[in-house]
């Protein structure tokens, strides 16, 4: 018998090439804005996807430097999962645009906004510039609330069915999971933070009312006079004389805020400046998104059992 080995060549490497395929497509590459949803995808996909998060957890989600490498993971990335409203406006499209990845443009099968089905809250009624900085679809920052993390895991598990429909019952199965867990743990939580329920504080920026509506505590105030305006020596003398008033004692805020405004600010009140973790990673030992939690609330705790709380 006489083999043409030019044929039979051609034969093995597209064999090889289609078991390559086969094997990326069985593990789904999916690139998320903020670590939190990288958390939920891998609770989600289990062993069939691999996720990258844009930004880190220190971070603050609206100001990340778009760099080539994040460029290129989205070139290749199959699915891009981002939390949407206007959190990542000022870096999310020209990354996008500059991968031209037709899979994960908005509209596209690949892309997946989180904040689809999420009861949002301070949605303005009206937008002007002497505001501040304000979200004009309403605040953002939803993923504090897991109440809101079961939601994101459904939509998450839509998106991994329309992409790998074949593997429909095992993501059906680890989103049970996940929902199970996180319903276990928000009955803990609760518990936890009951004795609280009510406490006042201040915060150094509105991106807390989820995390405040799921545990019945409440910032009156803020550091800040508007949204992303810093803090004034009016507004922080004004805070003074509120926490004085009301016999306030904490100040929450997130790691990649200043803290010498709310350290003055405690030192007049004999308060305390609690730095809250606002994502996944914000900490070492926060890498789930349960353990954000499990840390927010021993914080909160630690500060309302502190003299003078």
């Amino acid at each position: 018998m006489i083999y043409d080995f030019s044929r039979v060549l051609a034969i093995v490497v597209l064999s090889v090439s289609f078991a390559s395929s086969v094997r990326a497509q069985n593990k789904l590459n999916v690139v998320t804005t903020l670590p939190d949803l990288e958390s939920i995808v891998y609770s989600v996909g289990g062993d069939l996807v691999e996720v990258t998060s844009i930004a880190t957890g220190y971070q603050n989600p609206h100001f990340v430097d778009p760099k080539p490498s994040f460029i290129m993971r989205l070139t290749r990335a199959d699915m891009f999962v981002t939390v949407g409203l206007d959190l990542e406006t000022g870096w999310v499209p020209s990354l996008l645009n500059s991968a031209r990845n037709p899979d994960i443009t908005p509209g596209s099968e690949g892309y997946v906004d989180t904040s689809i089905n999420i009861p949002l809250l301070d949605v303005p009624s009206s937008v002007s510039r002497e505001q501040g900085d304000i979200h004009v679809f309403g605040n953002p920052h939803y993923w504090l609330d897991p109440e809101n993390g079961k939601i994101m895991a459904e939509t998450i598990r839509d998106a991994l069915v329309r992409l790998q429909p074949e593997s429909a019952t095992l993501f059906d199965s680890n989103l049970e999971s996940f929902l199970t867990q996180i319903d276990i743990k928000i009955e803990e939580w609760n518990a936890e933070m009951k004795p609280y329920k009510g406490q006042r504080l201040i915060a150094y920026h509105n991106q807390w009312p989820y995390l405040e509506a799921a545990f019945g505590v409440i910032a009156i105030d803020f550091l800040e006079p508007k949204p992303g305006i810093p803090p004034t020596p009016s507004q922080l003398a004004k805070i003074i004389s509120l926490m004085k008033q009301e016999s306030l004692s904490t100040i929450i805020i997130a790691p990649y805020f200043r803290t010498d405004s709310a350290d003055l600010v405690a030192r007049n009140v004999s308060g305390n400046v609690v730095i809250l973790a606002a994502s996944v990673g914000a900490f070492s030992e926060i890498k789930t998104y349960f353990d954000l939690f499990d840390y927010n609330i021993a914080r909160l705790k630690e500060a309302f059992d502190s003299p003078g709380s």
